[in-house]
């Protein structure tokens, strides 16, 4: 959830006679701006977020809905659960009364007339078109919905931002924002279900659709402002502007112009809101959430967790070495980096730190380890399904092609981090400090869900029955263990898959203005041509160019939102300049990925330093370079497609082994030690030469770059020996 807003957590690190660990580690966390209802609001609340999930996993297995319809309910209802749960200012405290400026609620009841009378409206037009009319008065749309509708969404924001009570009560001026979702939902179910769909994008499009696009786009960026932070609606915001501005701009950033109507008519439809985006959020990552949130209510989280503790535990350093696996196997479930942070970081970041790892080193390493689950086949996020839903690849070759470049990231951070603990002298965890290994291994069949959902993939079964098969499982498996899933726990795992969906939903819709904005207007082809031009001159310049931009479009956004804007801006260019589909949406997607830990807007590592203790900012420059390998490999899949399983079988065993002594000698020259300390720069940069030569993937760049690690070994020999290898 939002790293904007300061994050509630408290370290689940506890002792009892068998040393278990872990406990909770896979709850969400609260934000300091989520409602926490009692009584009978708490009540309707779980229901209606109970109904959300089942009306989720219903409409994909049971009865599918029509796309456009599905994809407008599955907007409408997060809007709706999300105005209700967050609230847009901060809670008033209980020295301040509970209550701060009264006078939002009166104004709020007043602009709670005209959103009802919108929604009203909504009713009467599918009335008005079940008795034969083939269109709406043009007047009537605009005079008695469109404006009523936007003056109750705008008083509605407005008031929101300034209406603070009490953090168990309700909100007038967030009522009628559900009010004029509903309104937005109820006009586009019945317009765009009748011949008129035909006619968005065209002069002849009904007026009401551009007053509830207008709307809709008002109400998904205020409530992306509350969950997820400012950085995507400020670019959405700008995108915008660009519609409007572009005709008066100067070079390749200039294009004819659209109406507002034009523009409007058409962002609300499958080229924008409900494009690839919400497509995605509305199938595969829902579906997804359900899974993760019945592991979460069988408590598997706290079962990867500790069995990381069991077999990495013991190692130096063993606390940050078991961040790597936990925030793998969690991160890749979970589908951002920041809420993985908080998750798992709040018991592995007080013991990396009690272990002797510096607070900005631990959470350093907790960043870029929870960061490096979004590319962790086979679920890998969310982003993974988006790439499948953008390209038209099968998910599970995406899957496939992503397994040699996640060894690599992770292979990477484990020797910084061990390399770290070599220098310091630390040690690891005692025997008695650990869970045992002997008593965890008894419940490996925890990890049979996950087995499941990879088998039913690569079986052929689609992704949708795949991850319910992998739900149901969850159930089923909990009951061979001491967390038994029965009715309650099911409909509490239902509760929180609807909580945990608010933010990705809202991003990906929000993520789907910008992309619409890029659609329509062409920017995204001028890019390409820009991407061509630099090319002439270097291809690996038109690839540098193109990772810069792809870091850019993704600071301070959720993963999913980043890789959607950056696909739609960056990938199109590189696949004209001859690059495989695969491989240039690989590349934009890493960047996207690895934006979480890039300064000076790194979500993850300020999420981490929230915990550690530590400077953010020095916090991202330390995960920036724990997680250097992710800003290398990508260039690789260009020059060697066997990373991405693009050849025979002994190609990609040797890019393999090769790349993976590559990211051993990268961390050994950035971390500075090589067999024992390599603190002189020359020994450093012979073997990050090295690293960058055997990484590439040719047979005389193998060579030499062994030379030269032979050449650095060489030169160690002749210095005195220091700190001993632990």
């Amino acid at each position: 959830m939002s790293t904007e807003h300061e994050i509630q957590h408290s370290p689940r690190i506890t002792e009892d006679e068998d040393h278990i660990l872990a406990h909770n580690v896979d709850e969400e966390p609260v934000e300091a701006n989520r409602r926490l209802f009692e009584g009978w609001l708490l009540k309707l609340v779980t229901l209606l977020t109970i109904g959300y999930s089942s009306f989720h996993l219903y409409t994909l297995n049971i009865a599918p809905l029509e796309t456009w319809s599905f994809r407008i309910v599955h907007v409408a209802g997060a809007l709706l659960l999300g105005f209700m749960l967050y609230a847009g200012a901060r809670f008033a405290t209980p020295e301040e009364g509970g209550v701060r400026h009264r006078w939002t609620t009166w104004v709020g009841a007043v602009a709670l007339l005209p959103a009802l009378y919108a929604l009203y409206q909504g009713f009467a037009f599918y009335q008005m078109l079940n008795d034969g009319a083939m269109r709406i008065d043009r007047a009537l749309e605009t005079w008695h919905y469109g404006w009523p509708l936007l003056a109750a969404v705008t008083v509605g924001i407005v008031t929101s931002w300034f209406h603070q009570r009490g953090r168990a009560r309700f909100s007038v001026p967030d009522l009628v924002l559900i009010v004029c979702s509903l309104a937005v939902a109820t006009y586009l179910l019945v317009v765009l279900n009748t011949s008129m769909r035909m006619s968005t994008g065209t002069p002849f499009a009904p007026i009401g659709i551009s007053f509830a696009a207008v709307g809709g786009t008002a109400l998904i960026l205020e409530l992306t402002r509350r969950v997820a932070g400012m950085s995507l609606v400020v670019i959405g915001l700008v995108f915008l502007a660009y519609v409007f501005a572009g005709p008066y701009l100067p070079g390749f950033l200039g294009y004819p112009g659209l109406s507002v109507q034009r523009f409007f008519s058409q962002v609300y439809t499958d080229a924008g809101i409900l494009g690839p985006t919400t497509a995605v959020s509305s199938t595969y990552i829902i579906l997804f959430i359900i899974f993760a949130a019945f592991l979460q209510a069988s408590k598997v989280g706290d079962y990867f967790v500790n069995f990381a503790f069991a077999a990495a535990g013991r190692s130096r350093g063993g606390p940050a070495k078991v961040s790597i696996f936990a925030s793998g196997l969690m991160g890749m479930i979970n589908g951002t980096s920041a809420g993985n942070v908080v998750s798992t970081g709040s018991l592995t970041i007080p013991l990396m730190k009690k272990v002797g790892y510096k607070k900005t080193s631990a959470g350093a390493v907790e960043a870029a380890a929870s960061t490096g689950g979004q590319i962790m086949p086979p679920i890998m996020g969310a982003g993974a399904f988006i790439m499948a839903e953008i390209t038209g690849i099968p998910y599970t070759e995406i899957a496939i092609a992503a397994i040699i470049p996640a060894i690599l990231y992770f292979a990477s951070v484990y020797f910084m981090v061990d390399f770290e603990a070599a220098k310091t002298g630390m040690r690891g965890m005692r025997e008695d400090e650990l869970p045992k290994f002997s008593r965890l291994v008894k419940q490996i069949y925890l990890f049979i869900p996950i087995i499941i959902l990879v088998v039913a993939l690569f079986q052929g079964y689609s992704v949708i029955r795949a991850g319910t098969l992998a739900t149901v499982s969850a159930a089923v498996v909990s009951w061979l263990s001491p967390n038994k899933m029965g009715i309650r726990e099911i409909l509490h795992a239902l509760d929180i898959a609807a909580m945990m969906s608010i933010q990705i939903i809202v991003v990906c819709a929000a993520a789907g203005i910008i992309v619409g904005v890029i659609s329509l207007t062409g920017v995204g082809a001028r890019f390409s041509v820009l991407l061509l031009d630099v090319a002439e001159a270097s291809h690996l310049l038109a690839l540098v160019f193109a990772m810069f931009i792809s870091i850019l479009l993704g600071m301070g956004m959720p993963t999913t939102a980043a890789y959607a804007v950056a696909a739609s801006v960056v990938a199109p260019g590189l696949v004209q300049l001859g690059i495989e589909p695969l491989t240039a949406h690989f590349f934009v997607f890493y960047f996207a990925v690895v934006s979480a830990i890039t300064p000076p807007v790194a979500l993850a590592s300020y999420a981490a330093a929230g915990i550690s203790g530590a400077n953010a900012m020095a916090t991202s420059v330390a995960s920036f370079r724990i997680g250097i390998a992710a800003f290398i490999v990508p260039f690789m899949f260009f020059y060697n497609s066997a990373l991405l399983m693009e050849a025979g079988w002994f190609e990609i065993a040797r890019a393999l082994v090769t790349a993976t002594f590559g990211v051993y000698l990268l961390s050994a020259g950035v971390m500075g030690w090589f067999a024992r300390a390599a603190g002189n720069w020359p020994v450093r940069l012979l073997l990050i030469v090295a690293a960058l030569l055997t990484i590439e993937g040719g047979i005389w760049t193998d060579l030499a770059g062994i030379g030269l690690a032979v050449a650095a070994w060489m030169i160690q020999r002749k210095r005195a020996p220091s700190v001993a290898t632990a």
